[in-house]
């Protein structure tokens, strides 16, 4: 399983939206064949696994996640297992789409092959958070990035932010952008750097596709000419304008235009969120400014924050990485856990989760 869970890691960047797979086929204390889901449409794991073997009859497959028993994209793996003879199927945990949880499994037993899961089970659910997060709570696992000077500032008064961190930092959020399926911003990020928001990393294997990127403009003020609406991937723009007439000006450069209801203090963030789990998107990651970032914070959305710190002050006229308000006493404070801290050339990364045992 273990071997299963490495090539499953092949898939990291490119498998998106289907979660990361690996298989191995074991037959007289040796491995016949392995295989690994590369990309959405193309063979899973599982047969990827068989037709390295040739014959698989007698076998036991180790797989990473329990074979899927519906058709989809492709045909069901639990069919391809059985016609293949296997005589024992191990995997390490379910499969939590509502489509197979255990019915996989069943097709197995049903036909007469041992089916049994478990198997480093925490390793193989990690390996797809997105992917489980979302078939469980109908949301996508929402990460919110920010750069930020040691003083928790992300931009001089004048909104000037390139570069407080380093070019190791900036390299990372490369291999943030490849694992997400979609990147979230605002028309304030989008009018004041001017990003792309793309994958140019050519060390993170994306299969040429690019994470969806979403802009959040509720009046429909952004200009299509940037950049961002210009470079490869979908856009899709949230807003609560319903003027056809800005919605023109979008689609007219490729662009998605959607209207939704609006929330308290602005856009429904959780809707949205809903919204792209539709479309799914496993994994968000949100960059953003300090109000955008503060709003996914504050309203309970933010499943892990990752903060790049650099070793500089800015100072108190700067601005602040968080537009929140402060709440009347400190036991009212939103808490998070370091769940993880790694140097990063002269800058720090931070990984903080929510403090409620996620």
């Amino acid at each position: 399983m273990a071997r299963a869970l490495k090539l499953a890691e092949r898939g990291y960047y490119s498998a998106k939206p289907n979660p990361r797979v690996g298989c191995v086929l074991v037959k007289n204390d040796g491995i016949i064949g392995e295989g690994f889901h590369y990309r959405a449409g193309e063979p899973h794991a599982e047969i990827n696994a068989l037709r390295d073997a040739g014959d698989a009859t007698g076998s036991t497959a180790y797989v990473t996640l329990e074979p899927c028993c519906h058709h989809g994209r492709t045909p069901p793996c639990a069919d391809a297992l059985i016609e293949a003879r296997v005589a024992r199927v191990v995997y390490a945990v379910s499969d939590p789409n509502p489509r197979v949880d255990g019915g996989g499994a069943a097709r197995l037993i049903n036909a007469g092959i041992e089916a049994s899961g478990g198997v480093m089970a925490k390793a193989a659910e990690q390996l797809n958070r997105g992917f489980f997060h979302r078939m469980r709570t109908s949301r996508p696992f929402v990460t919110v990035k920010l750069g930020m000077s040691v003083d928790a500032r992300v931009a001089l008064a004048s909104g000037a932010s390139q570069w407080i961190t380093g070019p190791q930092a900036r390299a990372d959020v490369q291999r943030l952008r490849a694992a997400a399926c979609a990147i979230v911003t605002g028309r304030g990020t989008v009018v004041a750097d001017e990003p792309l928001l793309t994958v140019r990393d050519e060390r993170f294997d994306i299969a040429g596709i690019q994470p969806m990127r979403v802009v959040l403009d509720s009046q429909l003020r952004a200009d299509p000419s940037l950049k961002l609406f210009d470079a490869p991937g979908d856009v899709i723009v949230y807003t609560v304008s319903s003027h056809e007439a800005e919605h023109a000006r979008f689609t007219a450069v490729g662009a998605e235009v959607e209207t939704i209801m609006p929330g308290t203090g602005g856009m429904d963030l959780a809707v949205i969120l809903e919204r792209l789990a539709g479309r799914n998107a496993n994994n968000v990651l949100v960059e953003a400014g300090p109000t955008l970032a503060g709003a996914f914070i504050g309203q309970g959305l933010a499943d892990e924050i990752i903060t790049y710190v650099a070793p500089n002050i800015i100072g108190d006229d700067a601005r602040s990485a968080f537009a929140l308000p402060a709440p009347d006493n400190l036991d009212s404070v939103r808490r998070f856990r370091f769940s993880e801290m790694r140097k990063l050339g002269d800058d720090i990364r931070l990984t903080l989760m929510p403090h409620d045992g996620r």
